[in-house]
């Protein structure tokens, strides 16, 4: 079993699935933002040309980042990073879904239209990088609301791949140094919490 990673969004969700679960699999190093992604022998791998990939012993290609930690959660359902129950885990699912699509999309959306390696990926519009900044604090503020009933995480007082989700939206916050308002308590004392975790990549080495 081998993984193929690299620093994007989709990639921390997988990396920190893995470091909250305790596994350690054997891992090939992409540079993304070099452009590794997109040299012929990663595409034959993965046509996308996006990270992360788990190629399985029987040489089977696995991608898109929530596959993966599905994958592994079936195989170590311990710590339950995706609900144990029926309602547990539509619970969760829903939550992440709400911060993949009201968060992570938005914030995303930025990378995806001011980075010039995205140029050959979609037509990129300047504008609408600026339209997203501006709505972004108002998604913040609807998450922060939704947090002010006292939970600890997203999906409630357990951490879990909802709150992985936000991870990936906090490091694409980092890399273009947008900050969480200061009244948003909610979301600040969460944003803290989770990059205090072991599993921050930037506690790693």
């Amino acid at each position: 079993m081998k993984l193929y990673n690299g620093m994007s969004p989709s990639g921390l969700r997988v990396s920190v699935f893995l470091a909250e679960k305790g596994l350690d699999i054997p891992t090939t190093s992409i540079n993304v933002l070099e452009g590794e992604t997109r040299t012929p022998e990663f595409l034959a791998i993965n046509s996308l040309g996006e990270v992360p990939v788990l190629e399985l012993e029987d040489g089977q290609i696995i991608t898109e980042s929530l596959a993966i930690c599905r994958y592994f959660e079936i195989l170590h359902p311990e710590p339950s990073l995706m609900g144990q129950s029926a309602a547990e885990q539509a619970h969760i699912e829903m939550w992440s879904r709400r911060i993949e699509l009201q968060i992570l999309s938005v914030v995303g959306s930025i990378g995806l239209h001011e980075i010039p390696l995205f140029a050959d990926k979609i037509q990129q519009f300047p504008d609408y990088a600026a339209a997203q900044r501006r709505v972004f604090p108002k998604k913040l503020a609807w998450l922060d609301k939704e947090m002010s009933d006292g939970r600890s995480f997203v999906a409630g007082n357990d951490f879990t791949v909802a709150d992985i989700t936000g991870m990936a939206a906090m490091m694409i916050c980092s890399f273009f140094e947008i900050e969480i308002p200061e009244n948003l308590t909610h979301v600040k004392q969460w944003q803290e919490s989770v990059m205090q975790r072991p599993s921050w990549p930037a506690r790693h080495g």
